[in-house]
């Protein structure tokens, strides 16, 4: 989209204050001397919705990039009536990324790391010559290699092995994709790992997770959906989360609104989920600790191959730095809560009889959780509530689809214990 301003904005790290350009792909303030997110502080004040035909980029008010991509859809927020029926609650509101036309939701990689995908690479400058590299459990994966492939952006992508299933698509791959995994029986954390080794080559560069600000305000468009559909800031969020990054974007975009001034001058209460056995961030919450507890390996991969959600099993999550998810939770009066696989498969079978779309299992997680909520009275009835359906529709697109699925194939597969020297070497052969 050639006529695009690119978006006004500056850098400021949120544990000193400090405000800063971004001169280049900046993932953190080199002059703050603790751990720390930066947050991107945007000249526009009050957020002025584009054309819905620009999808996503219609909130590009409240997004760091430098340019439009083709191919976006926006989150949707539509108040419920069957699940709020069957939870006795008057003003539930869902915001669903996915796919469901009956409501105009359009993501065709059925989940909302959508909108991480075309805020980071937005804000990709035209001519970048290095290789982006993103780790992923599963659905990042998905979103990234789709929208790079459609936009010519050379990308190599860290997945478990044991989660290459997560790696479908309606068209073939473009060749700028590439994918390297870790053995069967690895996790989330692995692939992190082995992306870190990737970057020990210049040719690549380093996506940054939760540390890119345009990862966290991509995820933060559902609040912006929900807050301007309904009219206000809602007085609770639920999501499930792996790393906390969607829930830390939310808070965010609930300071701009507060700053905005037009929905309201309140803090929606985060209700975070985790899919047990999984739950690091639980276990460090129910003690009060910034700092996460111990987690053996070995349990932590036997615990992340038990949970259904496996999208949700981030072992480092941005849990205790400066801006991270405990600030968030302790600023918000928000809650951790906890799922089992039974209560989401309940919860799932709920969501699809009641407002009669498949959802994936993060999203049922967040949605059990809102029913244990409710059940506990921690949500009044007449109570301002925003689900976040993380992903959703996937059994309904591929139930439209007239043709074979394509699925993106490793180059390589890496042992957990493979030494930088080997990985750089294999992934600077490969050609994008």
């Amino acid at each position: 989209m050639k006529d695009f301003k690119p978006t006004e904005y500056e850098l400021e790290c949120v544990a000193t204050g400090r405000r800063f350009e971004d001169s280049g792909w900046m993932l953190e303030d080199k002059m703050c001397s603790t751990p720390s997110l930066v947050r991107a502080v945007y000249a526009q004040k009050q957020l002025h919705l584009g054309d819905e035909s620009l999808g996503l980029y219609k909130f590009a008010d409240w997004l760091p990039v430098w340019r439009m991509l083709s191919g976006s859809a926006a989150p949707v927020t539509y108040r419920s009536e069957g699940l709020a029926k069957t939870l006795g609650l008057s003003n539930l509101w869902i915001t669903f990324s996915g796919w469901n036309p009956s409501r105009g939701a359009l993501m065709s990689t059925c989940s909302f790391k959508e909108t991480e995908a075309f805020s980071v690479c937005g804000r990709i400058p035209e001519g970048e010559q290095r290789v982006l590299v993103v780790a992923s459990a599963g659905n990042t994966a998905r979103a990234f290699a789709r929208v790079c492939s459609e936009n010519g952006i050379p990308l190599l992508l860290c997945v478990p092995a044991d989660n290459l299933d997560a790696l479908w698509f309606q068209e073939p791959v473009n060749q700028c994709v590439k994918l390297i995994a870790t053995e069967r029986g690895s996790d989330y954390f692995d692939a992190i790992h082995l992306s870190g080794l990737v970057l020990k080559s210049r040719r690549f560069f380093n996506e940054g997770g939760a540390k890119n600000v345009a990862r966290r305000d991509g995820m933060g468009t559902t609040f912006l959906s929900a807050v301007t559909t309904i009219g206000q800031i809602p007085d609770h969020y639920f999501q499930a989360v792996g790393s906390g990054t969607g829930a830390i974007a939310a808070w965010e975009a609930n300071l701009r609104f507060l700053e905005d001034g037009r929905f309201g001058d309140k803090k929606c209460r985060l209700a975070v989920s985790q899919n047990a056995p999984f739950v690091p961030m639980f276990d460090a919450w129910r003690v009060d600790s910034r700092m996460m507890l111990p987690y053996e390996d070995s349990y932590a991969r036997r615990d992340a191959e038990i949970i259904d959600a496996k999208v949700l099993s981030n072992r480092r999550p941005p849990w205790g730095l400066a801006g991270g998810l405990y600030d968030a939770l302790k600023d918000t009066g928000g809650d951790v809560m906890v799922a089992t696989n039974a209560q989401a498969r309940r919860a799932a079978a709920q969501f699809i009889d009641t407002e009669g779309v498949d959802i994936h299992p993060a999203a049922a997680v967040a949605t059990a959780s809102l029913v244990r909520a409710v059940a506990e009275g921690r949500v009044g009835k007449d109570d301002l509530v925003m689900l976040n359906v993380t992903g959703g529709g996937e059994r309904l697109l591929k139930s439209s689809l007239a043709k074979e699925l394509f699925y993106l194939q490793p180059e390589h597969i890496f042992s957990t214990e493979a030494t930088a020297e080997e990985v750089v070497e294999a992934v600077e052969k490969l050609s994008f």
